[in-house]
Formats: C-alpha cells, sequence, structure tokens
C-alpha cells in the first residue's frame, strides 16, 4: 500500500479504537517492522514493558518482521491468532504454525478470546 495514494481515512486508526489515543501513544511505522525507525523499544524500556500482545495485518510480513524483532529484544510475545490477517491464506496458516513448531519458547499464540479472559488491568 502508497500511502500517498491512499484516501488519508484508510489508514488512520479505527474507529472504535480512537477513543483509546491520547491517552495511547500511536506510534507510525513506515517499514516492516515496529522497530525500526520508530522509539518503540525506548519507550517501552521506560514503562517496564516486558510482554506484548501482537495483533496486525500481514502475518507474513509486517507481524513476522515486528516478532523477529521483539525475539531480538527479549520480549515474551502473545500473537493473537485471530487478530492478525494476510492477503495469502497458505503463508497466514505456516506462519501460525511456525510460530508453535519453531518459536514456541518465545512466541505463544492464543485467540483474542482467551486474551481478554486472561488480562489483568
Amino acid at each position: 500500500m502508497t500511502k500517498g495514494a491512499l484516501d488519508p481515512a484508510l489508514v488512520d486508526l479505527a474507529r472504535p479504537l480512537q477513543r483509546f489515543a491520547p491517552p495511547a501513544p500511536i506510534i507510525d511505522k513506515t517499514v516492516y517492522s515496529a522497530w525500526s525507525g520508530t522509539h518503540l523499544h525506548d519507550a517501552f524500556l521506560r514503562q517496564g514493558v516486558d510482554t506484548l500482545v501482537i495483533t496486525g495485518a500481514e502475518t507474513d510480513v509486517c507481524v513476522l518482521s515486528t516478532v523477529l524483532g521483539a525475539i531480538d529484544l527479549g520480549y515474551r510475545i502473545v500473537v493473537v491468532s485471530d487478530g492478525v490477517c494476510s492477503s495469502a491464506d497458505r503463508p497466514h496458516d505456516h506462519l501460525l504454525a511456525l510460530y508453535s513448531d519453531r518459536f514456541s519458547l518465545q512466541v505463544e499464540t492464543a485467540e483474542s478470546r482467551e486474551v481478554l479472559e486472561a488480562w489483568v488491568e
């Protein structure tokens, strides 16, 4: 997707989530990984964040890049299996299996229902 060719409203935060920002910050990314070119890791370090619940589009591109970066940075990672999607079904399915089969020590997968039930405020 080319941001310059899209209606800006198409890349805004989804309307139901807009009420959370602020107080939640919005950090835009311009590359696949959420870590490159952002201050995300520094912000998490300052806040003592050690666990990430990851959702997003393109399981086999942006989500994968962000998950691998988070592994390198030492985060505990939960990928919400029904909170990720891809324009390619087979790679999406393979990546969800890979998280369980190959990265099970670094990455957990859970459905959104499980994450919400386990959420501690």
